[in-house]
């Protein structure tokens, strides 16, 4: 055995990392005595040495090659707090670029055993190219962190860096204005997305030479973007000078690295809702042209610092949350922005487009003006309203179409002075939002279109028409049925626990998943979503998901197709046969999976759900109080009869998910058709 630090794996690793399914690991851990022993872990959930597992595969020859890097990342992960794993990361990117110092961050000690993995890192990088290899310890690095570091994704960060490209004034190659060079600033870069983003654009824009400049208070992550800017540039001297890099390991509002410097191009997605951001000690900086910010508002504190940096003409980009367009303290701020015409234009994007994924967050566009330009009269703001132009449906998982929200916000930008205005798109006068509010959310100051107003609510009509219609097949069907008036004999009952010592079924309880490994927002590829009771108290939908083949994943209590969830809290009580991909439970969650030769899986879940069973199960003392699901109770009943009334409950199911969405859709319904009503839209019958 290694002398070195013994790097746990578990189950699902050891497969991902031979490629194979778990079921062969526990088969190859069961027929082979050479097979290692756990080092830690249970039995029913083991770990494994690396070391050991690694010369065991190769020894059998059931070592996959192609997945050199796989390997690596246990090691990286076992390295122990998140700073010293994206510190050795970072590392392995800078050796990998020849880059002689680290810029910009200090410097560290690095473990021998930390040595060893880094060492190894570069070597393969060195053989299977470096950007690629450093790019997949990176992923995986934020994935395991991703509540703790928001990142922009690729897709908006080249939309932000392109508005701003257009925005800005003598940047684009083909400007008459161009000055040959562009510097581009991001003040809280984090790992550096928008970074890369701005060079792919401006490059592409034949701008001249690029700068770029970025710094973050976090130093692991300044670092990782340093690294990563370092790769870049290395690849792209193998064809010409890339670009002039600085990024720095500094707070930008209380120590700002680059004061002074003035940028063509600001990108920024800072941090959300901090309340300690410098409001006592920066209360007499020279950045707030515009007032104070409110220590409620560091947003608005970004937003200035940003225009500061700003040369005349040059554009700002930020990425905010929807609350800074309309919360009240932000309203002075907001209203000098307009009256000197800086703020150029606030685009909502759809829910799901970046973190927090269940918000509209919006882009706010800036430009500081050239000298002695002030703000005309009867100046506008562009709105435009992503958010309402790609709506979600409710009953179907979302993910962003990047390309049409791209094409949209490109021409609500480059067309809203043309005379016909794209839907969706508005220039409102400023002295229309000067009012007690200043309130820029779009959606406040965009009517839908008639033009689409009339073929959407025609397909909502028609959608309600084919519910209702099965609303009344379904309603027949259960009328029909023939209910005994006599007193029917008390039937024998047993219960969940009885049935579960029967082997009749199994009875797993959720839990609640390390905090580092829940990743926000629809699943990622072959993402396992997780169900959680807040879910449930919203809308039942999923709003987090877990990585597969990681140690959370492996020891999570996943319900499958057929399995039936109960919901163990009196408040939200409810047992249904899971139909959908399989899904990890949070706490007060359950997963009961049927014999079927013995139990009816619908019969058992429309039984369990009884509200008589909630009410015997239950502790009777508040809303939230638990249920006992091992005490429900089932009747004791022949297969036979339990298809029978299975196949009812699965009726009476369907039923209730039917009145809902009809309930659903036809408020929707009445709140459109009112609108287009009160508009005064009503078509002319003579």
């Amino acid at each position: 055995m290694s002398t070195s630090r013994a790097v746990p794996v578990t189950l699902a690793e050891i497969a991902r990392l031979a490629g194979v399914g778990r079921a062969a690991v526990s088969n190859w851990r069961r027929r082979h005595p050479s097979f290692p022993e756990r080092i830690a872990g249970t039995d029913t959930n083991p770990q494994f040495s690396l070391t050991d597992i690694e010369g065991w595969l190769r020894e059998n020859k059931k070592l996959k090659r192609s997945a050199e890097r796989e390997w690596l990342w246990p090691g990286f992960e076992a390295l122990g707090g998140r700073d010293e794993t994206g510190t050795a990361i970072a590392e392995v990117g800078r050796l990998l670029s020849g880059r002689v110092s680290d810029e910009g961050a200090e410097s560290r000690e690095i473990r021998a055993e930390t040595r060893e993995l880094i060492e190894r890192a570069v070597d393969l990088g060195q053989r299977e190219g470096g950007m690629e290899t450093f790019a997949f310890l990176l992923r995986r690095w934020l994935d395991v962190h991703v509540r703790q570091i928001a990142t922009t994704p690729e897709p908006l960060a080249s939309l932000m860096a392109e508005l701003a490209l257009w925005t800005a004034d003598g940047v684009s190659g083909d400007s008459p204005g161009s000055s040959g060079g562009t510097t581009v600033l991001d003040p809280a870069c984090g790992p550096g997305n928008l970074l890369l983003a701005a060079a792919d654009a401006v490059r592409a824009s034949g701008a001249g030479t690029l700068t770029l400049l970025g710094s973050d208070r976090d130093a692991a992550l300044a670092s990782l973007a340093d690294s990563r800017m370092a790769l870049a540039e290395n690849e792209g001297q193998k064809e010409k000078e890339w670009a002039q890099v600085s990024v720095r390991a500094a707070d930008s509002l209380r120590d700002d690295p680059f004061s002074g410097t003035r940028a063509d191009i600001v990108l920024c997605n800072p941090p959300f809702n901090e309340r300690d951001w410098g409001y006592e000690e920066l209360a007499t900086d020279a950045r707030w042209s515009h007032g104070l910010p409110p220590r409620t508002e560091p947003e608005l504190a970004w937003v200035q610092h940003c225009l500061a940096q700003l040369r005349p003409g040059g554009a700002a980009v930020l990425l905010l949350p929807p609350a800074v367009a309309a919360r009240k303290a932000g309203r002075r701020i907001r209203g000098s922005l307009l009256r000197t015409g800086q703020l150029r234009a606030v685009v909502a994007l759809p829910p799901g487009c970046g973190a927090p994924q269940s918000v509209s967050l919006h882009l706010w566009v800036l430009q500081m003006p050239t000298a002695g330009e002030g703000a005309p009269a009867g100046d506008r703001l562009l709105v435009a309203d992503a958010a309402s132009r790609f709506p979600r449906d409710p009953e179907e998982k979302w993910t962003p179409d990047w390309a049409a929200i791209s094409a949209f916000v490109r021409e609500a930008v480059t067309e809203a002075d043309s005379p016909q205005t794209p839907a969706y798109v508005r220039q409102v006068p400023v002295i229309e939002l000067l009012n007690d509010e200043v309130d820029l959310t779009p959606g406040r100051h965009i009517a839908p279109s008639p033009a689409d107003a009339a073929p959407r609510l025609a397909e909502a009509w028609r959608e309600f028409t084919g519910l209702t219609a099965k609303v009344n097949k379904s309603a027949k069907l259960l009328t029909a049925l023939g209910l005994a008036t006599a007193e029917a004999d008390t039937p024998t009952a047993t219960t969940v626990a009885e049935l579960a010592r029967a082997g009749a079924l199994t009875l797993r309880g959720g839990q609640q998943p390390p905090e580092g490994a829940i990743h926000t927002g629809p699943p990622s590829g072959d993402g396992i979503p997780l169900l959680t009771l807040p879910d449930l108290l919203v809308d039942g939908e999923p709003r987090s998901w877990l990585a597969p083949g990681t140690a959370a994943a492996d020891e999570a209590v996943i319900a499958e197709p057929g399995d039936i969830v109960v919901v163990g809290v009196a408040r939200a009580f409810s047992a249904w046969v899971h139909e959908g991909p399989p899904t990890a439970l949070g706490p007060q969650l359950h997963a009961v999976r049927v014999q079927p030769e013995q139990l009816d899986a619908w019969f058992l879940a429309g039984s369990l759900r009884a509200p008589a069973n909630a009410r015997q199960a239950g502790t009777h003392t508040t809303n939230s109080s638990r249920i006992d699901v091992r005490r429900l109770q089932i009747r004791q009943v022949p297969l036979w009869e339990q298809r029978r009334y299975g196949e009812v409950f699965r009726e009476l199911t369907a039923f209730e998910a039917l009145l809902r969405r009809s309930t659903d859709l036809g408020t929707s319904l009445v709140r459109d058709l009112g609108d287009e009503l009160a508009a005064g839209r009503l078509a002319d019958q003579t």
